[in-house]
């Protein structure tokens, strides 16, 4: 007999870790929002925009939810920004936010976190190297999206949008991904030795 879920296919981390059920993924949905929303107050405070450690949740909230939930999770961290409530970078909120310098970052995490999401629906995730692609592709859309932004609302040239929205994020963004990739499998082999020995 089936369970009504939000995450049909192959089970994710949170799969394995919790049972699959309606109710569990608003909860899963909620609580991976909360989590990117406490990892953007992290930052450093540089202009236009602060290094956080927003994508290291958006990685690994994608990859342990699943495409749907994680994006979900994304798509309602943005609108309790929109709503007023202080969980975008520096503590900031509303739509001003998301048509700022960072709204095209903001805006790439729902689609990183599908990303992440599928190639972890497909397995990805349980070991290092498939964890790093996919938590490496799930940078670049971040940042596709948040240069693509970054110009549009700065209007400066080329040279001018990579110094201020990639140039500095590079280290930083392959180190998270390389967090990420090492703590995924990780704990797909502890869930995995905790379920054996339920079983």
């Amino acid at each position: 007999m089936s369970t009504l879920t939000l995450s049909p296919g192959r089970p994710t981390l949170a799969d394995r870790l919790v049972s699959r059920s309606l109710a569990m993924d608003v909860v899963l949905i909620t609580a991976g929002a909360a989590v990117v929303a406490v990892a953007s107050q992290l930052y450093i405070p540089i202009q236009p925009v602060p290094i956080t450690m927003q994508t290291l949740a958006v990685l690994l909230v994608g990859s342990t939810l699943g495409a749907l939930r994680g994006t979900l999770a994304m798509v309602l961290y943005m609108a309790l920004g929109l709503v007023g409530l202080p969980v975008f970078s520096e503590g900031a909120s509303g739509a001003a936010v998301l048509f700022g310098a960072t709204g095209g970052y903001i805006i790439g995490f729902a689609f990183a976190a599908a990303l992440t999401g599928w190639l972890a629906q497909r397995e990805w995730d349980k070991k290092f190297l498939g964890a790093a692609l996919s938590f490496s592709a799930g940078t670049v859309v971040i940042f596709a999206f948040g240069l693509l932004g970054l110009a549009i609302t700065l209007g400066g040239t080329l040279e001018q949008t990579l110094a201020w929205g990639l140039y500095p994020f590079i280290i930083g963004g392959i180190i998270k991904a390389g967090i990420a990739a090492a703590a995924v499998p990780a704990t797909w082999k502890l869930a995995d030795r905790i379920a054996k020995a339920r079983d």
